[in-house]
C-alpha cells in the first residue's frame, strides 16, 4: 500500500540524485558506497511510493489527491535540472579544488626548486619544510579519492608515491649538501607533475609552461657558451613551445618572454657573443615570474 505523499516523494528523488552525486563526484570509499545506498533507498522507495520503514513505525500519512499534470512536469523538470546542474557543477567544482590544492602544493615545490638553484639555502630549507607536510596531505587525499576529473588515472597513485620518494631522499642536499645536486634532484619531480596533468587534460597553461622550460633551457646553455649558431637553430622549436604557452595565456608577462627570446635571437643573428649572456639571463627571469605564479 502506498504511504508516500508526493511531496515526500519529491523530496526523496531529490535526495536520491544528491547522494549518487555525492558518492560519484565527491566520496572516496567506502563512504562512496554508503552515499549509493542510500541513494538506491531513496531512489526505489520514492518510485515506488513505499516506505516500509512507515509501517514498522506505525506511521499512516493521510492520504492526499492525486497532483495535477503541471504539477507533475514542474517536479520532472526540477529534478532533471537536479541531475544535470548538480553533475556538472560538481564535476567543475571537483576539478577546481584539485587545481587548489595542486597549486597550493606546487607552490612550494616551485620555491624550493628556485631557491636551490639560485643556492639560498636558508630560504630554500623554509620553503622545503613546508613542501614535505603539503606534499604529503596532497598525496594522502589524492591516492585514495579521484575527482572526476582525474577518474580512471591509474598511474597517479604511483607517480605521487615516485614523487613522495624523491622529495625525502633530497631532504639531506638541501639541508647539509650540494645545493646544485639538490636542484638537479628535485627537477625530477617537474616532468611527473607534468605527465599527471597532461595525461588528466589540467591546466594547459601549466603543462605548456613546463614544455617551454626544457626547451628554453637548451637556449640558455648554448648562450652560456657564446653558441650563437646553435641558438638560431634551435630558435624554431623553442618559438614553437613558446607559442603553445601563448595559445593558453598571452598577458604582460608572457609578451615579456616572447620580447626576451627575440632579443637573445638577435644578439646571436648579429653575433653578439657577449650580449648573450645578459640577454638569457632577463629571458631567464622573465620566465621565472610568470612559472612561480602561474605554472
Amino acid at each position: 500500500m502506498k504511504n508516500v505523499r508526493p511531496l515526500d516523494q519529491f523530496v526523496r528523488l531529490l535526495l536520491a540524485i544528491a547522494l549518487f552525486e555525492a558518492g560519484y563526484f565527491w566520496l572516496a570509499l567506502p563512504w562512496s558506497w554508503v552515499a549509493y545506498g542510500a541513494g538506491a533507498v531513496m531512489l526505489l522507495t520514492g518510485i515506488s511510493r513505499v516506505c516500509p520503514l512507515y509501517g514498522v513505525l506505525g506511521l499512516r500519512p493521510g492520504a492526499t489527491a492525486a497532483s495535477g499534470m503541471w504539477r507533475k512536469l514542474s517536479a520532472a523538470a526540477l529534478l532533471l535540472a537536479a541531475v544535470v546542474g548538480g553533475s556538472y557543477g560538481s564535476h567543475v567544482l571537483t576539478r577546481k579544488q584539485f587545481l587548489a590544492d595542486y597549486n597550493h602544493m606546487n607552490g612550494f615545490y616551485k620555491q624550493t626548486l628556485f631557491l636551490t638553484g639560485q643556492a639560498k639555502r636558508e630560504a630554500a630549507i623554509a620553503q622545503y619544510d613546508q613542501l614535505v607536510p603539503a606534499f604529503s596531505a596532497f598525496q594522502t587525499r589524492y591516492s585514495h579519492y579521484q575527482p572526476h576529473a582525474l577518474r580512471g588515472d591509474a598511474q597517479l597513485a604511483a607517480d605521487l608515491q615516485a614523487v613522495a620518494q624523491m622529495v625525502q631522499q633530497v631532504e639531506p642536499l638541501v639541508r647539509e649538501g650540494d645545493l646544485h645536486q639538490a636542484h638537479l634532484n628535485l627537477e625530477q619531480v617537474r616532468p611527473v607533475f607534468q605527465n599527471i596533468l597532461k595525461r588528466n587534460g589540467v591546466s594547459l597553461l601549466a603543462v605548456a609552461l613546463v614544455d617551454f622550460h626544457d626547451a628554453m633551457e637548451t637556449v640558455l646553455d648554448a648562450a652560456a657558451a657564446q653558441d650563437s649558431a646553435k641558438i638560431l637553430a634551435l630558435y624554431p622549436s623553442v618559438s614553437d613551445k613558446l607559442a603553445a604557452v601563448e595559445a593558453a595565456e598571452n598577458d604582460a608577462a608572457i609578451q615579456a618572454i616572447r620580447a626576451n627570446l627575440e632579443t637573445v635571437k638577435t644578439a646571436a643573428e648579429q653575433g653578439d657573443a657577449a650580449g648573450l649572456s645578459p640577454r638569457a639571463d632577463a629571458l631567464k627571469a622573465s620566465f621565472v615570474k610568470v612559472y612561480l605564479s602561474r605554472g
